[in-house]
């Protein structure tokens, strides 16, 4: 078994007014909102089950999903490295694909074009990142995204996050979507080293990159359109969303 997913999916839907719903559960044209991705991951991974991650009412979950996942709880939200390391024992591919339950808009396409290059590369660590020409308007709902730091040559030397981000780092176009694919040896004998060191005391899988580059492990990276990672997180970004479908 070459690839299997997992999807984190512990988030509370109290910022889209839905205070008994897990985020992934809100309503969104016509189907709960992380069955938008689940119809994609079916058609490219098909013969394993993909990890489900859940938290905040787990069992609403795993009722509306069913038994075609394996599902793990992440006890405490302390970050998306603590919510991937839940799911260790339930992975026996030799790579794992880590996406949000709350991206409806991610495209079949898009998907394979980063799993064919991690394959090709024989990677340990590979990734989308995305450009946006500002952070006004439509795009506003991208300001609270990581940015991406590149070296003079191009290479990705770091990812701050926005809430530990400098003035100067805020200004930077080049976002990270989160959507990473490892080698799962490799992403267990490292993910263990990330610290909660930062201004949320979470464990941030972004992190994880810092750790390839002391190892001086290349990160291959794919760009996507900004449309295709926008995350569910509030009612501006459901109403936005909608309108784009």
């Amino acid at each position: 078994m070459k690839d299997q997913v997992i999807i984190l999916a512990a988030g509370k839907g109290s910022r889209l007014k839905y205070d008994n719903l897990p985020k992934v559960l809100v309503p969104f044209k016509g189907q709960v909102l992380i069955k938008h991705l689940l119809m994609r991951i079916g058609k490219i991974i098909q013969n394993i089950k993909p990890v489900v991650v859940v938290g905040f009412m787990g069992d609403k979950v795993k009722a509306v999903l069913g038994n075609r996942f394996e599902y793990v709880k992440q006890e405490e939200q302390l970050g998306t490295a603590h919510a991937v390391k839940a799911a260790k024992k339930n992975i026996q591919a030799e790579n794992v694909l880590v996406l949000y339950g709350d991206m409806p808009f991610i495209s079949e396409h898009s998907l394979r074009r980063l799993i064919r290059l991690h394959h090709d590369e024989e990677a340990n660590i590979s990734m989308f990142t995305a450009s946006v020409p500002n952070f006004e308007n439509e795009y506003d709902c991208f300001l609270n995204y990581g940015r991406i730091l590149r070296s003079y040559n191009k290479e990705i030397i770091k990812i701050t996050e926005f809430k530990d981000a400098t003035e100067s780092e805020k200004q930077i176009k080049e976002i990270n979507p989160g959507i990473y694919m490892f080698n799962s040896e490799w992403l267990w004998k490292n993910i263990k080293k990330i610290k909660n060191k930062n201004a949320q005391r979470e464990y941030y899988l972004t992190d994880i990159v810092e750790i390839a580059i002391k190892e001086k492990e290349k990160i291959y990276s794919l760009p996507i359109e900004p449309r295709e990672i926008i995350g569910i997180n509030s009612m501006e970004d459901l109403l936005a969303a909608e309108k784009m479908l």
